[in-house]
């Protein structure tokens, strides 16, 4: 059993102010490439959909005269730093394991090199799968992050994961015990 689910973190109003500025359809959808990509590489499928969701909590807006600035964008950004902590803080605050907050957010801080320093890395499985999660969702662009859809899909596919995370673990147990 779970004791923060992604329906905890959709709801909580610190995800509704930062993951709808980087946009709410994306981080879904990468939550969904990461659980899939999860049952793939045999790891936590619910800690992958959680760092997937949550990947891009620390956007920024890089604006200038009204338009988006990806200029900017690629030479000041630090959303993976503030992304990392932001999960870190709203999954202890919700009460997640803090092992696995930890890990969550180290796969934030790793989903991509906007704000690394130059050379070569080891990253873990998760924060492998989630920038790859992050990568198959990209548009031209950047227009993965304007994509919208009502709340009330949003919610819904939510659930829907949260759904497909259980039934996965339940699966795994009754393997383990038959």
């Amino acid at each position: 059993m779970r004791s923060v689910t992604l329906l905890n973190i959709y709801d909580h109003p610190i995800t509704q102010k930062y993951v709808r500025r980087s946009g709410m359809a994306h981080a879904i959808s990468v939550a969904y490439h990461a659980f899939h990509l999860a049952k793939e590489y045999h790891i936590n499928p619910d800690s992958a959909a959680k760092a997937g969701f949550l990947h891009d909590i620390g956007h920024y807006e890089w604006y200038r005269n009204g338009e988006w600035d990806y200029d900017d964008y690629r030479e000041y950004d630090i959303h993976p730093i503030k992304g990392a902590e932001r999960a870190h803080k709203l999954l202890v605050r919700l009460g997640e394991d803090k092992r696995v907050a930890k890990e969550i957010s180290h796969a934030v801080l790793f989903h991509t090199d906007s704000a690394l320093p130059k050379g070569d890395f080891q990253l873990s499985t998760l924060q492998h799968i989630v920038h790859l999660a992050d990568e198959k969702d990209k548009q031209p662009g950047n227009t993965h992050h304007y994509r919208a859809i009502d709340k009330e899909k949003e919610r819904s596919l939510v659930m829907e994961l949260d759904q497909k995370i259980e039934a996965l673990f339940q699966k795994q147990q009754m393997t383990r015990k038959g």
